[in-house]
């Protein structure tokens, strides 16, 4: 399938389907409940932090955010709204906001429960800090050579 990239929102989409901006705005409103609006709030937060911020809808559902890569997806159960950082054991989260998956080598995640407080500036700080690692990364991938 085709993808295009479009302007207006800096997502993907499929030649005949609705945008993955159109699709997260879907789930906010499916969900109709306190996770539906965390998830906005939490999207809000994201685009703010970093405005060049590309939305994705992958694995069957799932809300994704990516700059150079997977910055973090949103998925959202029963009883939370999980904020996974595709390389989050490799950023440095002074204020001690990933509070689930922490046992792994790659990823971190961060649970919201209804009610929680977001600490915005430093979500915020932590989303700079993954772009900035994406984006680092992305630089210093060396171009591959052509075999004679």
């Amino acid at each position: 399938m085709k993808k295009a990239v479009t302007a207006a929102t800096g997502s993907t989409k499929e030649a005949n389907g609705p945008s993955p901006s159109k699709l997260i705005d879907g789930r906010i409103k499916e969900l109709g409940d306190w996770r539906g609006e965390m998830l906005k709030r939490i999207r809000g937060l994201i685009k703010e932090a970093d405005p060049d911020i590309v939305e994705e809808w992958k694995w069957r559902g799932v809300p994704v955010w990516e700059h150079d890569g997977i910055i973090c997806t949103g998925e959202t159960y029963k009883a939370v709204v999980k904020m996974t950082f595709a390389k989050g054991a490799a950023l440095d989260d002074p204020a001690g906001l990933f509070n689930s998956s922490l046992e792994g080598n790659v990823r971190r995640a961060i649970d919201f429960h209804e009610g929680a407080k977001i600490n915005e500036k430093a979500l915020k700080a932590l989303i700079r800090a993954a772009a900035a690692l994406n984006t680092s990364k992305a630089k210093k991938k060396p171009a591959k050579k052509r075999s004679p």
